[in-house]
């Protein structure tokens, strides 16, 4: 049986020693294969794997220390948020393990909940299809007014945010690629634009998710991306049209920014336009086929 993953994104990018914490709680019970922190975005994904037990045990481990160690209140990050333990997504590695990634998804927020005393909203598989930005607008203050209005309540736990730690967004949802392209300007309304350009809502590519962001510390502004799909949005065709639409502007890219980890497919396929191929398949990468066999030995 394949491990599940889980990409939980943390709103702190600046304190290592908290961070540190935050990781080995996380990792627990579960390993952890990547930490990406972003002192502008002032927020961290970690990617881990486990198998379901362990990894529902790693994450309430996590968010646990997350929101002792995370205040809110003295948050000042650009990337948009309502918790400690803002996202908290569950990863089958294969579409036939969604429903074990629905179940794991479950488990953790009804404990986030219950132990915790944290509000927890659902998206994904197991929230309708919502996403996060659908609580993130406006940040915890609007999530607040929305609750004591009536117009959302949370799936799990109380209806107040907590003091500190906000609330918890947990899901199950397909792999994505998250992805970000630096401009050499200081101007963020040209990033807004590339991102309304590229992201599928204003017609760009399909499954592509994207926000125009100013990066105060480098003084360049960013086109952050989650990518859902990229065998229909590839990535080097995404950065060719950010580039394009930039130049139109009157600016260049400045770099890109890979937060996590991504799929061995979505690197082979933006690599075969660079080496004048037609394609690049798994079939044709020595270290691919070494595990394939060392597997079905």
């Amino acid at each position: 049986m394949l491990p599940l993953e889980s990409v939980p994104n943390v709103s702190e990018g600046r304190d290592a020693a908290a961070l540190g914490e935050v990781a080995d709680a996380f990792s627990q019970r579960a390993r952890l294969l990547d930490l990406h922190s972003d002192v502008d975005h002032h927020r961290s994904v970690l990617t881990l794997v486990g198998d379901d037990d362990g990894i529902v045990a790693s994450l309430v481990a996590g968010v646990t220390k997350s929101i002792e160690l995370i205040d809110l209140r003295r948050h000042d990050g650009v990337h948009p948020r309502v918790g400690a333990a803002d996202v908290v997504p569950l990863v089958p590695m294969v579409p036939e393990d969604m429903e074990r990634a629905r179940r794991a998804a479950l488990a953790v927020a009804k404990r986030v909940a219950d132990e915790l005393g944290v509000p927890v909203f659902l998206y994904g598989a197991v929230g309708g299809g919502r996403r996060p930005a659908y609580f993130r607008a406006g940040g915890p203050e609007a999530l607040q007014q929305r609750l004591d209005s009536g117009e959302l309540s949370a799936d799990y736990g109380p209806q107040r945010l907590h003091p500190s730690g906000g609330a918890v967004i947990v899901g199950a949802r397909p792999p994505l690629i998250a992805f970000n392209v630096d401009l050499a300007t200081d101007d963020v309304e040209i990033a807004r634009a590339i991102a309304a350009v590229v992201r599928e809502s204003g017609g760009g590519f399909s499954g592509v998710r994207a926000l125009g962001l100013a990066l105060p510390r480098s003084g360049r502004v960013q086109v952050s991306m989650n990518v859902e799909d990229w065998q229909a949005a590839p990535l080097h065709e995404v950065v060719a049209r950010i580039e394009a639409e930039a130049r139109v502007r009157g600016t260049v890219l400045a770099g890109s920014e890979l937060v996590g980890l991504m799929p061995a497919g979505a690197a082979l396929r933006a690599a075969a336009p660079a080496l004048g191929l037609a394609e690049l398949g798994p079939a044709r990468v020595l270290e691919l086929r070494l595990l394939e066999a060392v597997e079905g030995l």
